[in-house]
C-alpha cells in the first residue's frame, strides 16, 4: 500500500514539476494604445461591440429594475381594498 502512494505521490510531483508552460504574449501594450487613442469614443466603449452590447443590456436592467421598485413603491403605498 505505501510502494502504491509513494509511487503515486512521485508521478504527481513529476507531472507538475515539468508540465510545459504556456508562453502568453503580452497584450498590455495594445490595449494601452486602444484606450489612449483619442478617437471620440468613451472609455467605457473603446473595446468594441461587446462593450456596447454590455453597456446597453447593464442600461435596460437598470431602467427596467427603477421602474418596477417605482411600480412596487406607488402599489405597496395605496391599501388594498376589500
Amino acid at each position: 500500500m505505501n510502494r502504491h502512494l509513494f509511487a503515486l505521490q512521485q508521478v504527481a510531483r513529476r507531472t507538475i514539476n515539468t508540465s510545459a508552460r504556456r508562453h502568453v504574449a503580452n497584450k498590455v501594450p495594445e490595449k494601452q494604445k486602444l484606450f489612449q487613442e483619442d478617437n471620440g469614443l468613451p472609455v467605457h466603449l473603446k473595446g468594441g461591440a461587446a462593450d456596447a452590447v454590455l453597456y446597453r443590456a447593464t442600461m435596460a436592467l437598470t431602467v427596467l429594475g427603477t421602474g418596477y421598485v417605482l411600480y412596487e413603491l406607488v402599489r405597496v403605498s395605496f391599501p388594498q381594498k376589500k
